[in-house]
């Protein structure tokens, strides 16, 4: 719906994404004291916004005034840069994998995954404004560093230009995501019950869409961007000689632990005799539903499914694409969730994934949320990495103590009684 008061908010946006001159900008805004200013300036560049030019817009109309809110959307974009600028920046600073990017498979992926999200889900990714859409705020990285250890942590999200405390950072429509319903819907609800395991379910569409449709899948440029099991590296895919390296630490027995329930679960549904591969090999072909894939499928959700808690049927699993590109940081306050999508005024009734800023973000600096308050132990084995600051580390300690109550003291020649003894109990 277009408003009749945009002209000053929508012409400062379109001067600074769509490359016109200031004069032809503003000839469209119905406030004719800023168009007859504007109109002074027609003789500079038509590429950015010139410092003459933000001097007159900053020093007119006063504090409060139509110029003020031009003002406030000029900071808002961040830089004056032209289109594709910032990914240029990005190449200058080896953002975009070795050799500028050139050759790199994973930029092709990044951009056929924008495309699809553009295309099937009406996603605005464009660092361009357009009506009733403000530039996107942030672009894909091929390439990340750790903000502490400087180490690479693989894609992310950069922040396109500075961002405030608050902000939107992105709208995904619910009806991308993998869900447990989704998972139904693919592989029919014969075969996956309604009251089936949010895990299991999805893990059988991911294996489906990546390995038995492959490119014919609605989701091929989803599956594009996903890792390998070996990029994410978690402890419960670890070869014994290499867990061994963990001896003595707690991390061992809940590797081993996951690594015996994943069995067990693949084995119930899919791979025993009564399973789905046996009963409907058509759809569970076997030689795509191997406990390999399984593997693979699980590293996914366990590294970036996320919990969206918002939703009217309550808490949903979901494999949300473009917003599990997000790194964790421990810091962060920021989570995603969900919402019913449209304005504050108009409800559509469908349902999207939502994020907004915890903090403000500088240019070019790396976007992160937070997967939760794990320890280190927690997130080497389901997320292949450790922090070396963690607030959120722990160690766990067993305490025992010989009851010597006096009755035991009576029964055990040699023991003698504790008068706490009670005490300690009670409180373990």
């Amino acid at each position: 719906m277009v408003r009749s008061t945009i002209g000053p908010i929508a012409t400062a946006l379109s001067m600074l994404q769509w490359n016109i001159s200031p004069s032809m900008a503003f000839s469209f805004a119905p406030n004719a004291g800023i168009t007859n200013k504007l109109h002074q300036q027609n003789y500079l560049s038509s590429n950015s916004l010139d410092r003459k030019i933000r001097t007159k817009l900053f020093m007119a109309g006063g504090e409060g005034g139509e110029d003020e809110w031009v003002k406030a959307l000029l900071e808002a974009g961040g830089s004056n840069q032209s289109p594709g600028q910032f990914e240029e920046d990005m190449k200058m600073k080896g953002l975009l994998g070795p050799n500028r990017g050139k050759g790199n498979p994973k930029l092709s992926a990044n951009s056929r995954l924008i495309q699809w999200l553009e295309t099937e889900g009406g996603v605005y990714l464009s660092e361009a404004s357009s009506w009733g859409e403000a530039p996107h705020p942030m672009a894909i990285s091929t390439e990340t560093k750790d903000e502490i250890t400087n180490e690479s942590s693989g894609r992310g999200l950069l922040a396109r230009r500075s961002i405030n405390d608050g902000d939107e950072l992105l709208k995904i429509p619910l009806n991308l995501c993998i869900t447990r319903k989704s998972a139904r819907d693919a592989l029919g609800r014969d075969a996956l019950p309604d009251g089936i395991n949010e895990y299991l379910a999805i893990a059988c569409q991911l294996i489906h869409e990546k390995y038995v449709l492959g490119e014919k899948s609605f989701y091929a440029p989803y599956m594009g961007v996903l890792p390998e099991v070996e990029e994410v590296n978690p402890t419960f895919t670890w070869k014994d000689e290499d867990l061994a390296f963990l001896e003595g630490s707690p991390v061992v027995a809940a590797t081993r632990s996951l690594q015996m329930k994943l069995r067990r679960e693949y084995d119930a549904l899919l791979g025993g005799e009564d399973g789905l591969i046996a009963k409907l090999p058509d759809r569970f072909p076997k030689e795509h539903f191997t406990f390999e894939n399984w593997e693979w499928a699980f590293t996914m959700l366990f590294s970036r499914a996320i919990r969206l808690r918002n939703l009217r049927v309550g808490e949903r699993l979901a494999m949300v694409p473009y917003a599990d590109l997000i790194n964790h940081s421990a810091f962060s306050q920021a989570f995603i969730d969900a919402r019913e999508s449209g304005d504050w005024l108009f409800k559509n009734g469908e349902e999207e994934v939502i994020l907004y800023a915890d903090r403000g973000y500088r240019q070019m600096e790396q976007i992160y949320i937070s997967y939760g308050q794990k320890s280190n132990a927690e997130l080497l084995l389901l997320y292949g990495f450790a922090l070396e600051r963690n607030p959120y580390n722990s160690v766990d300690v067993t305490v025992s103590i010989a009851p010597r109550t006096a009755e035991v003291a009576a029964a055990n020649e040699g023991v003698e009684v504790d008068p706490l003894a009670q005490e300690k109990i009670d409180f373990l």
